[in-house]
C-alpha cells in the first residue's frame, strides 16, 4: 500500500491531482540581523524565489505522505504518533503538525509534494518557507480558521521544538506577510509593521551565496540568544523593568559595563546600535535615500563581524569586496550567520560584468562556485485552488 501511494505521487501527470497549490515565498533582510529574537526591529522582504506545495486530501484520518523532489525522498507520518525524526528536514515538516494539532482536530490525512527553489542554508530561510507554507496550506485545506499570525507563530513555535533553532518571528513573518515590491518594517515585540514601497529605480537586489555552511549555525545561533538574555538578566538587576534588549539604551548599558564579561557587552551593544540602525534605515528608504540606506548595510556587517561574531572568512570577502565599487551601494551578510549569502544593493548597468569579476575572485581565493542570482521584493505566501481532473 505504502509503495502504491509513493508511485502515485511520484506520477503526478497521472494520478496525482492537487487541491490546492501554495506558493511560500523566502525572505530578505535588508537590515535588522539578530534582533528579532531580542525584540527589536527589522526590515525584511518576501522574495521572487518560492517553495511550492501541492495538497490533496486522501481520505485517511491519519496518514499523511510528503514527497520533497528537491531531496528525492518520502515521509510517511502517523498523526497519532508524531514524535521528532533524525532526518533534519523532516522536522520542519513534522514541527509545524503538532503544532496545527495542538491548535484543531479537524487535521486528517493528506498527501502533499513539494519543489523548491530556494537554496538550503543559503539564509534565505527555506525553513520559514516551507513551515509557513505547509501551515498555510493545511488550514486551507481542512478549513482551520486560522490567522496568518497564527501560522507565523506555529511555524516558529515548530521550529524551536523540533528542529531546535530558537529564532524569533521576522523569517514566518516575512514570508507570510510580504507585499510586491515593499519591505516591512517589523516590532518584533508589538508584531505590528508597516509596509514601506522599495523603490530601487536603477538599482537592483544582487544576492551571492557563498555555498558554504559551516557547522556552527544552529549551535551558536542559540548561543548568541543565550548570552543576549545574560545581558537582560543584568541590567534587569539595576532596572527591573526590563525584560529585553529592546528595553535596554546605551546609557543602561554603559552603567553595567563592568558587571559583564567583554563578549556579552559587545553582544548587547550590537543588539542596541542594530535597531537604532533599523529605525534610520527605514527611514532612509521613506525618503528615497538609497546611499544612507546603503552605508547602513555596510555598518550592519561590520557589527555582525565584530561585536556579534557571525559571520566567515567567505561571507567577509564578498562584502569587503564590495566596498570600493561605486555602482554597489550597500552589502552585508544574511541569516544566522556562518555561511549563506550576501545582499547587494548594485546599479543595473554594472551586474553583468560584476558577477564574472566576483565569481572568479571568489574562486580564486576559496577554490568554491558562488551563486548569483536577482530578487524582487514579492507577494507573501499565498494559494490557488486546483480543478481536480478525474483520470478517463
Amino acid at each position: 500500500m505504502l509503495l502504491e501511494i509513493y508511485i502515485a505521487i511520484m506520477d503526478k501527470e497521472n494520478n496525482f491531482n492537487p487541491e490546492i497549490i501554495v506558493a511560500s515565498p523566502g525572505r530578505i533582510n535588508f537590515i535588522g540581523g539578530h534582533t528579532d529574537y531580542n525584540n527589536g526591529f527589522v526590515l525584511p522582504a518576501a522574495i521572487d524565489k518560492k517553495i511550492k506545495l501541492e495538497l490533496r486530501k486522501n481520505g485517511t484520518v491519519n496518514i499523511c505522505n510528503v514527497h520533497s523532489q528537491n531531496y528525492n525522498k518520502f515521509l510517511t507520518v502517523d498523526l497519532n504518533e508524531i514524535k521528532p525524526s533524525r532526518e533534519g528536514w523532516e522536522n520542519y515538516i513534522l514541527g509545524v503538525l503538532k503544532q496545527l494539532l495542538h491548535r484543531s482536530d479537524r487535521v486528517k490525512g493528506f498527501d502533499c509534494v513539494i519543489s523548491s527553489e530556494l537554496a538550503i542554508g543559503s539564509g534565505l530561510s527555506s525553513s520559514a518557507a516551507l513551515e509557513c507554507g505547509l501551515a498555510y496550506g493545511i488550514n486551507e485545506l481542512f478549513d482551520l480558521d486560522l490567522s496568518r499570525l497564527e501560522i507565523a507563530k506555529l511555524s516558529r513555535d515548530a521550529e524551536h521544538e523540533y528542529v531546535g533553532t530558537k529564532c524569533g518571528i521576522m523569517d514566518q513573518y516575512a514570508s507570510v506577510f510580504g507585499e510586491k515590491n515593499k519591505v516591512l518594517f517589523l516590532d518584533c515585540l508589538s508584531l505590528e509593521y508597516r509596509l514601506i514601497p522599495m523603490e530601487l529605480t536603477d538599482y537592483k537586489v544582487l544576492i551571492i551565496n557563498t555555498n558554504v555552511e559551516h557547522n556552527l549555525s544552529t549551535s551558536n545561533y542559540n548561543t548568541r540568544r543565550e548570552q543576549c538574555e545574560e545581558g537582560v538578566k543584568i541590567v534587569s538587576k539595576k532596572y527591573n523593568s526590563v525584560s529585553s534588549l529592546r528595553g535596554v539604551t546605551l546609557k543602561m548599558l554603559d552603567e553595567v559595563k563592568e558587571l559583564m564579561s567583554p563578549i556579552i557587552f559587545q553582544r548587547c551593544l550590537y543588539v542596541i546600535e542594530e535597531n537604532e540602525r533599523v529605525q534610520r534605515a527605514a527611514e532612509y528608504l521613506k525618503n528615497h535615500d538609497l546611499k544612507k540606506f546603503g552605508q547602513l548595510l555596510y555598518q550592519c556587517h561590520e557589527g555582525l563581524r565584530s561585536q556579534y561574531e557571525v559571520s566567515c572568512d567567505e561571507l567577509d570577502f564578498l562584502v569587503d569586496f564590495s566596498k570600493d565599487k561605486e555602482f554597489i551601494i550597500g552589502s552585508r551578510m544574511m541569516g544566522g550567520g556562518f555561511g549563506g549569502c550576501t545582499v547587494n544593493i548594485i546599479h543595473k548597468d554594472f551586474i553583468d560584468n560584476y558577477i564574472p569579476e566576483i565569481t572568479k575572485a571568489y574562486e580564486d581565493s576559496f577554490n568554491i562556485k558562488l551563486d548569483a542570482f536577482q530578487v524582487k521584493p514579492s507577494k507573501g505566501t499565498s494559494h490557488q485552488v486546483h480543478a481536480i481532473q478525474t483520470k478517463k
